[in-house]
């Protein structure tokens, strides 16, 4: 069966709502011969007689109550819908997808997203973390609009633009007594380690730095939780290397030692989006918000 026409579908409530196909043309400012054909055109369509003429009044067939109950919704889900897209006309809403890693998403993104819907309540940004390998394949299936990863990171049919960096630093116990005078792979390796969990690329810029510094950590724990290893570092289980983002807060100081590295490890962050994207205003404003991150001293390209 062909789909219904909107239009007849509307001018045949309107002929039973006011009970002549006079009254349902004058208000849609058509001729009663336009009204009757699509009336026809409608009744042809379903096979079945819609309207049945009572005196001088028209009125609903039995098949013409069902179609009407069902026109009603029909006529709620359209203006529903004119409605919706009337706001995507006029304003910034619509629902995006990022995906990030999770100390990202802790430490850098809830000010920025509080920013964005104080500015665009219409606005849906969802956000689901991941490892950067994982993360950049949703964004080439367009299952993710756009992400913010941790460098290297590519693909095909990926637009990738770095966004900013941040340094890395020592993290130990509050209560520890013997700090390195000098942070550097070969104070660390001696040190029970608490680190990022191998599949990431976090802990392969970790590995990466230690192995410059000709070493070869052997971690005591291997957590994918930021939190977590911050935890098991204050209860003095170890010591880490953590963005400094994660520890920027006060009281994480207070719970932490965090002391700069002499041999410098840095990471750099950068947006990822297909290169065929179409950018709604919606996206537009998140990308022109996330180019207002800030970590403090941080380098921007």
């Amino acid at each position: 069966m062909r789909r219904l026409n909107l239009d007849q579908l509307h001018s045949f409530s309107l002929v039973i709502t006011h009970g002549s196909f006079s009254a349902a043309a004058e208000r849609l400012g058509l001729s009663q011969p336009a009204i009757s054909l699509q009336i026809r055109q409608l009744e042809q369509r379903l096979g079945v007689r819609l309207i049945e003429r009572v005196g001088k009044r028209a009125k609903a067939s039995a098949a013409g109550l069902v179609l009407l109950e069902h026109s009603r919704h029909i006529d709620a889900a359209v203006e529903g819908a004119l409605h919706a897209m009337q706001h995507q006309a006029e304003g910034v809403s619509g629902r995006i997808a990022l995906g990030t890693g999770a100390t990202a998403c802790i430490h850098l993104l809830p000010p920025l997203l509080r920013r964005l819907k104080a500015s665009f309540p219409a606005l849906d940004v969802r956000v689901s973390t991941g490892h950067t390998r994982d993360i950049l394949k949703a964004v080439e299936d367009n299952r993710l609009d756009l992400a913010l990863v941790t460098l290297p990171a590519s693909g095909p049919s990926l637009q990738i633009t770095p966004l900013l960096q941040d340094p890395f630093v020592a993290i130990f116990a509050a209560g520890e007594p013997d700090l390195p005078l000098a942070v550097n792979p070969a104070s660390l390796a001696t040190r029970p380690l608490v680190l990022f969990d191998a599949g990431s690329s976090t802990r392969r810029l970790i590995d990466d730095w230690f192995l410059q510094g000709g070493q070869d950590p052997r971690p005591i724990m291997e957590l994918g939780s930021i939190e977590a290893i911050k935890e098991m570092v204050a209860a003095g289980l170890g010591c880490s290397l953590v963005p400094r983002m994660a520890v920027t807060a006060e009281h994480h100081r207070r719970e932490l030692q965090v002391l700069a590295l002499q041999s410098p490890l840095i990471r750099t962050l950068a947006i990822a989006v297909r290169q065929d994207k179409p950018l709604s205003r919606g996206l537009q404003h998140l990308l022109q918000h996330l180019n207002t991150l800030s970590i403090d001293e941080r380098t921007r390209f």
